[in-house]
């Protein structure tokens, strides 16, 4: 391990808000030069763009940031979906569904069986890459329940179909157990603290395992001990001050990269949302407004640039659209929070799906019914995006970005340190945006609907003209072997 667990300063993050002020419009434009040029931010400096709300100054900082992510990661979006195996939990988390208190939740813990299924039918939907998650309680296999989960998901396909990456959103584990999950293929490890602030930390989590802060907060450095290069932090916005929690969360990303000179491979920003059997998730204690949130993914962006930065569908389809210039890289989509959630609502995926024939009364209508499937069926939380995965799709051609399923990285060894050499001086998107297109490519053949694929069909050849020579010959190439019949190019 590192040596010693994580301590958030928290009287210097009080001391750097305090001093920041409402900095002036040169102060203001000085910070935003400097992270023009790919550096990050410090504490001061996000402080400094955190008082912004000159509607001027803020279109600055938006547009910064679009500057810096368009830099870095091109018009790539990554697309994934996460996969509930069990809402069985241990914890009393006061914003959460699954809290062990919630007497009214219906609780499952999926068979491997029913794992199967659920993955043909993210297969048949077009995805690649699932985030795993369950609650902090396991069926009587334990932690074995876990790895056999990965193991089924890996070996399940259906023609084409294939999951190629599986990211691994569970409790805290020991040293040891992080090793036999860095051993099951193992993409990312994701945890999220929730809320950095130990005050708010401990009213949040009254029970259970989750109610020791150090214990979660030191869960990264055993991951990363163990052998695991890729982790992912997050917040969950509204239990605390979100520009609190921003500077909290940097001290953690920095902890890590001088502990193992690598900090985390992606951030997520949920903000709280209702969840069945939580009256905090109604009216969170620290609400983040829309302009603050959007705010938020910008400074992050500008403090972390090589850093991915996750946007769920906890937000709606406009948040979503809004977000992917300012920082955003990686979006789950066609997603459900409950345990069995695509086989059980399969019917009203084919409904969506056909969504262009229906009225806006219609869709409102399929909004609200999902709204209680969600809740009924043993959901997390509500989601604010309900679209399938082909109008997501179809939505980001519209834009001119390009949905990528690429997991290439992680079988050639690009992780971790290794990803972000090849990162910081631009190298990255050589290989990136190839295999962006190819995966792009392959969902528009094999699953999307026919406008789709048209949309799609005509998009490709103008994305791949907008690349340097080197990348756009590599991309025709795999394009002209995906069109030939093969399956998972990569370079």
């Amino acid at each position: 391990m590192s040596g010693s667990i994580l301590r958030i300063d928290a009287e210097h993050i009080g001391k750097t808000l305090r001093a920041a002020g409402r900095a002036d419009a040169a102060r203001v434009r000085e910070v935003l030069a400097k992270a023009s040029a790919h550096n990050g931010l410090d504490d001061g400096e996000m402080a400094v763009l955190m008082g912004v709300s000159d509607p001027e100054l803020l279109h600055e900082l938006f547009a910064t940031a679009a500057r810096v992510k368009r830099e870095i990661y091109g018009n790539r979006l990554v697309i994934f979906a996460p996969l509930y195996i069990s809402n069985l939990c241990a914890n009393d988390c006061a914003y959460c569904a699954f809290s062990v208190g919630n007497k009214g939740l219906k609780r499952r813990a999926l068979s491997q069986d029913e794992i199967a299924h659920e993955v043909l039918h993210l297969i048949r939907m077009g995805h690649k890459r699932v985030l795993l998650v369950a609650g902090e309680a396991y069926p009587r296999q334990g932690f074995r329940y876990v790895l056999d989960s990965i193991e089924t998901i890996y070996k399940t396909k259906e023609g084409p179909g294939e999951v190629r990456r599986v990211n691994v959103n569970v409790a805290p584990l020991t040293v040891e157990e992080f090793r036999e999950l860095s051993g099951a293929r193992l993409g990312t490890y994701q945890i999220f603290q929730e809320t950095y602030h130990p005050e708010t930390y401990q009213a949040v989590h009254t029970r259970g395992p989750k109610a020791d802060y150090d214990w979660r907060i030191s869960a990264m450095d055993r991951a990363m001990t163990a052998g695991i290069h890729d982790v992912g932090v997050g917040v969950l916005f509204g239990l605390c001050d979100w520009r609190w929690e921003l500077l909290a969360l940097m001290q953690h990303v920095r902890h890590l990269e001088q502990a193992f000179g690598c900090g985390p491979h992606t951030v997520s920003v949920p903000r709280l949302e209702p969840a069945s059997g939580s009256r905090i998730s109604e009216q969170p204690p620290k609400p983040v407004s829309d302009v603050e949130f959007r705010k938020l993914v910008a400074i992050l962006r500008l403090a972390v640039p090589y850093t991915g930065i996750i946007m769920s569908t906890r937000e709606t389809a406009e948040m979503r659209r809004e977000t992917f210039a300012l920082g955003v890289s990686q979006i789950s989509a066609g997603s459900r929070t409950n345990p069995g959630g695509y086989e059980e609502d399969e019917e009203c995926d084919r409904v969506s799906i056909e969504g262009d024939t229906q009225s806006a009364t219609a869709r409102g209508q399929d909004a609200m019914r999902q709204h209680e499937v969600d809740d009924d069926a043993g959901a997390q939380f509500s989601l604010g995006d309900h679209r399938e995965l082909d109008e997501v799709v179809r939505d980001l051609i519209a834009m001119k970005y390009i949905p990528s399923f690429c997991t290439g990285c992680y079988r050639l060894g690009r992780t971790g340190a290794d990803f972000m050499d090849l990162a910081k001086p631009g190298d990255i998107r050589a290989h990136c945006d190839p295999n962006a297109i190819s995966t792009f490519l392959e969902y528009l053949l094999d699953y999307a609907t026919p406008s789709t694929r048209a949309s799609g069909e005509a998009l490709i050849p103008e994305l791949i003209a907008g690349m340097d020579p080197g990348p756009a010959e590599t991309s025709r190439q795999l394009v002209e072997k995906v069109r030939a019949g093969r399956r998972d190019v990569y370079c």
